[in-house]
């Protein structure tokens, strides 16, 4: 078989789940000695191997290697000549049952543009070893279910590398009095590769520390680059918080005595929760009020909790295999979120959660790349850190949180902790410990780890004749009856044409349409295709809430008329459900003007218009919860509603939407704007929800009288003592064609210039901006001296902006999908982990009309033709071209 060039193609590897076996040999202990350099590190890794009982009896060890050599072996200390290279694996023959492995490597941190394993950042040396970095760095059974104790000794020039750090305690240091030091780490809690961390650099720390419930003191730091130490004050807050949250509410207590962050500029993810060593992309850890926003503060704090709490679920219980992928992060999602939602507002966040998961997770689940949150097989592990398996992974365990309570929900996590401490486990035996502890029978529920797609549930409400034959509860209320009858139905996905029924727990209420009052709130599950619940006591059809707090990550079609729904956004007592409302009020209304299905515009919008005007003038609504309710559907969830949908129309019609509520409620938000403007700066949640909504009344009068927005986005831009402001004015300016724009970007880049996190934000708002010459604007920064393809946060700032951008991407003629294709070719050479992540964004084209769709996959061959493409992408590729 040739590919598209006419050049051979090597079939990739596949990895079926259903193929595991335990490892043949295990690595109790593993000491490692880096001598560092920023060109040439050499490292000694001495293995005490086992075999395993459980595994097969060979006398081959096979250890992974990649992009590196074995200078020397060694077994039980003697020079050792019976092993081979299989590919990029080390093999050795071994004839007893324990050996002492030895093995010398020559690493280049310096020309890893990967950033996986050992690299150079800017000076620093750093590690990412999730999922299999290790194996860069030395030779070694690369795989979760493989723990060792690590002992790691560090030495380099000391005026290089003045700050050495490693896993678990420091135990000794040293100087070799010839300008070098050394340092030693022990971590004594078994752990896989993936989890080993070293960074060396010029850095400083900002310290605190920690009292555990049971008296443990920990020290803490929080490591960056000389200058950066002030911006560090939120990330640390942020971490004893958490660490005391952590013990209040799941009972995790931390077990080192030192527990260090280290940031660094490059990186390939957002943060990486190495036991006792965390390290972070800088734009997670450094905060200040005049670099950073609102949502950059949330960040901080969500990431921050997100890796302490990998502590437990995800470093003291690991992972069998990489498909239990989600058994880690789904939880430590669903922690975090529960975290972010103790600490501040539970609705917005909430609200916040969900507004991802349809925007990234939905489309995920109905397009080529559509997967379980526990796969059934993989090429490219890197291509699995999806959606699907951090947000809908928490969204299923969640719904075991609904179904049980929390209090008995709590009981099964402690159960599974205990159950399996320092183990490499499964989601199997999470859902199993939950069950246990919880009291559930969740043996359908498991269908939502074997099963991809989004499951549509429709739904038809009768009111029942007089004096129905009730049970329960229901018969007590008197009156008639309500029958909510329900269906489930979920799509085909690649490898699953035909889906079994999920347990679908959803909370409802029936509000009298008199009253606008309701019984009581409801649990309902669904468990059947199809499944009729009654409710008594009422005299005519009430209106149905369902679905509230989001309780089940499903989609909802239910009879709610216009009048129902304008009702709801402004009566719901559950915010999410009132938020909801006025989400689908907006929603019928733009995807019928896009299917050219809308009867009646004008009644249509006059119905949004009333509701909007309605959550402007209720003073009992705090600014915060406002700012959620005035916010638009996206373009991706408008165009989820669609079979294949035309992106240019989805934009003009938001847009259209978006000018008539500006103007035809123009002086509600100027008046809002002169209110929230008058609130000082704070980070408290009135301060940050006036921020929120100063922002939302600039977009709508933006859309309506742009000269207008100019003046006041320039004025608020000028006497803006905050980035919020300062970035929600520049958003709006970047929009608009006038002149404030250009002087506002050009005070913005030399107020910033220097600093890589503020100006990566100068770089996403031209490309994310809703201005017609936009993507003149992005291939002019792509030319720009200040633009790299090395670091993965510059990348994505201009490149994943623009893409994300849909009126400029999916411009007429395709020079939108030409320009991500030629990235892709470009940046995969560099680091296929970063370029891979771009590909989905032209293989949606089944969604989207098929002129387009034709241009689309025509970049996606255009790319497959390339021989040497790296497994992330070529993984992507061939799947999107399949589908």
């Amino acid at each position: 078989m040739n590919d598209l060039s006419g050049q051979p193609v090597v079939a990739p590897t596949v990895i079926h789940r259903a193929d595991y076996r335990p490892p043949q040999w295990l690595v109790p202990e593993i000491a490692l000695d880096f001598a560092l350099s920023l060109n040439a590190t050499k490292v000694q890794a001495t293995l005490k191997v086992a075999k395993n009982p459980a595994g097969t009896d060979t006398s081959l060890l096979r250890l992974n290697g990649d992009a590196i050599e074995p200078k020397s072996v060694t077994v039980d200390g003697q020079a050792h000549n019976d092993w081979h290279m299989d590919g990029a694996d080390l093999v050795i023959e071994l004839p007893g049952d324990t050996h002492d492995i030895g093995i010398e490597t020559l690493i280049d941190p310096s020309a890893n543009t990967q950033l996986s394993g050992l690299y150079a950042s800017n000076g620093l040396l750093c590690t990412q070893c999730e999922a299999e970095g290790f194996r860069r760095i030395t030779f070694f059974p690369d795989r979760p279910d493989v723990l060792s104790v690590y002992s790691v000794r560090m030495s380099g020039d000391k005026a290089l590398f003045p700050v050495l750090l490693s896993n678990g305690n420091p135990t000794a240091a040293g100087d070799n009095g010839d300008g070098t030091h050394w340092a030693e780490w022990h971590d004594p809690w078994p752990k896989p590769s993936y989890l080993f961390a070293l960074v060396a650099g010029e850095l400083v720390a900002n310290r605190d520390n920690f009292t555990t419930k049971s008296g443990r003191k920990v020290n803490l730091a929080i490591y960056v680059r000389p200058g950066d130490e002030e911006r560090t004050t939120h990330a640390m807050r942020s971490l004893i918080a958490s660490m005391k949250w952590d013990e209040d509410v799941y009972g995790r207590e931390y077990d080192l005595d030192d527990f260090n962050i280290v940031a660094v500029s490059d990186f390939n993810a957002g943060a990486m929760e190495n036991k006792g060593l965390n390290v972070f992309n800088t734009r997670y850890i450094l905060a200040d009020p005049e670099t950073a926003t609102d949502g950059d503060y949330d960040a901080i704090e969500g990431v921050v909790a997100h890796e302490y709490f990998h502590n437990w679920s995800g470093n003291r219980v690991t992972c069998r295999d990489w498909f239990q992928l989600s058994l880690k992060e789904g939880f430590t999602v669903l922690r975090d979120q529960q975290f972010s939602a103790d600490r501040g507002s539970a609705p917005v966040k909430r609200i916040e959660d969900v507004r991802i998961l349809r925007a990234v997770q939905f489309p995920e689940d109905s397009g080529p790349l559509a997967h379980p949150i526990r796969p059934d097989s993989y090429q490219e592990i890197s291509n699995f850190y999806t959606a699907t398996v951090y947000n809908k992974g928490a969204e299923v365990i969640r719904m075991m949180t609904v179904l049980a309570g929390l209090e008995r929900f709590l009981k099964g996590t402690t159960l599974y902790f205990d159950r399996h401490d320092g183990e490499a486990a499964t989601c199997e035996d999470f859902v199993k410990a939950i069950e246990d502890g919880a009291g559930l029978d969740l043996k359908q529920f498991r269908n939502w780890y074997e099963q991809a797609g989004t499951p549509r549930v429709s739904v038809v409400m009768t009111l029942d004749a007089a004096n129905p034959t009730l049970e329960g509860e229901a018969a007590t209320l008197g009156g008639r009856g309500v029958t909510l009858t329900l269906k489930q139905t979920t799509a085909p996905t690649p490898g699953q044409p035909d889906k079994k029924p999920f347990v679908i727990p959803l909370r409802i209420a029936l509000f009298d349409r008199e009253t606008g009052k309701h019984h009581g709130e409801e649990l309902i599950v669904l468990t059947e295709p199809e499944q009729s619940f009654t409710f008594g006591g009422f005299t005519s059809l009430p209106v149905l809430s369902i679905n509230r707090g989001f309780s089940a990550p499903v989609e909802i079609v239910a009879p709610v008329t216009t009048e129902d729904l304008v009702f709801l956004a402004r009566h719901d007592d559950d915010p999410f459900a009132r938020y909801e409302a006025m989400q689908q009020l907006i929603v019928r209304h733009l995807v019928g003007a896009v299917a050219g299905t809308l009867e009646k515009r004008e009644e249509s919008q006059a119905a949004i218009g009333a509701a909007m005007g309605a959550i402007l003038d209720d003073t009992a609504l705090d600014d915060l919860m406002r700012g959620e309710l005035l916010i638009l559907p996206g373009e991706a969830y408008l165009a989820e509603q669609l079979t294949r949908a035309d992106p240019t129309r989805i934009f003009a019609e938001r847009e259209g939407l978006k000018r008539w509520l500006g103007e035809t409620l123009k002086d509600k938000w100027l008046a809002l704007h002169d209110r929230v403007s008058a609130v000082p700066y704070s980070l408290a949640a009135e301060a940050r929800g006036a921020r929120k909504c100063k922002t939302q009344a600039l977009v709508y009068l933006g859309a309506a009288d742009p000269a207008e927005a100019a003046r006041r986005a320039k004025a608020q831009y000028d006497a803006a003592t905050n980035m919020t402001d300062r970035q929600g004015a520049l958003m709006v300016l970047c929009s608009l064609e006038c002149p404030e724009r250009e002087a506002a970007l050009a005070d913005f880049h030399s107020r910033f210039a220097g600093n890589m996190l503020v100006i990566d934000k100068w770089f996403s708002l031209q490309a994310g901006s809703l201005n017609p010459k936009a993507t003149e604007h992005v291939k002019a920064l792509a030319e720009h001296p200040d633009f790299t393809m090395t670091n993965p946060n510059r990348v994505r700032a201009l490149w994943m902006a623009f893409a994300a951008n849909a009126q400029a991407f999916h411009r007429e003629g395709g020079e939108g999908y030409r320009l991500i294709a030629d990235l892709i070719l470009k940046l995969d050479p560099i680091n296929g982990n970063v370029a891979a992540r771009f590909v989905p964004y032209l293989g949606r084209w089944k969604k989207v009309e098929e002129g387009r769709a034709a241009l689309m996959r025509a970049e996606l061959e255009r790319i497959a033709a390339e021989p040497t493409l790296s497994r992330d992408v070529r993984e992507q590729v061939s799947k999107s071209l399949e589908a």
